[in-house]
């Protein structure tokens, strides 16, 4: 059983902790296991809210389906299964992402049959050698930018980086898994 290194605050909150959470959470949803942890640090939580809501937010240049994938591949191969399984729940069925793209991008590579869209691949092998290497080599740049504007790169380069940024927190803090969301070995590849 994982034991949180940090505790999430519970209910009832503090007046400014219940309006933060309030602010980070869609109307009418109790707040999440990450952002109860959070607000442990209030200023850092607030702050960490303004640049959350940049990047799962209309201004953030990637369509969303793009988005869950880098998402969802850099949670995995942080091994952060609290996040992943977080934007799974609420994004995978929504953006359209089969069972079998949900697998690839815990158990899988770009290259799996259920890729069909080059630069859905592409950003595959970006997190790949962003988490490997801290750097994108030449060719796969060049082969990006034919699929993606300048500020599509800055912003897909950054949505990793923070979503590394959130893994290491929710994995450090020992998270513990929000009910009813997948975990990796719910989507074993077949």
């Amino acid at each position: 059983m994982l034991v949180p290194r940090i505790t999430p605050v519970e209910a009832p909150y503090a007046p400014d902790v219940g309006e933060q959470l309030q602010r980070m959470m869609p109307p009418g949803v109790e707040p999440i296991g990450l952002f109860r942890t959070f607000v442990r640090n209030m200023p850092m939580a607030t702050a960490m809210h303004r640049w959350g809501a940049y990047e799962l937010g209309p201004q953030l240049s990637l369509p969303m389906r793009q988005r869950e994938i880098v998402i969802d591949r850099t949670c995995a191969r942080c091994r952060c299964e609290y996040e992943w399984g977080v934007h799974v729940r609420f994004f995978a069925e929504r953006v359209g992402l089969t069972a079998d793209q949900t697998s690839s991008l815990v158990h899988g590579a770009p290259s799996d049959a259920c890729w069909t869209e080059p630069a859905e691949r592409l950003l595959i092998e970006l997190v790949d050698q962003l988490h490997d290497h801290a750097d994108v080599d030449d060719r796969l740049w060049d082969d990006l930018r034919v699929h993606l504007s300048d500020p599509q790169l800055l912003d897909v380069v950054l949505l990793c980086g923070w979503y590394h940024a959130i893994s290491f927190v929710a994995t450090a803090a020992r998270v513990a898994c929000e009910p009813g969301a997948p975990r990796f070995a719910d989507v074993r590849m077949t």
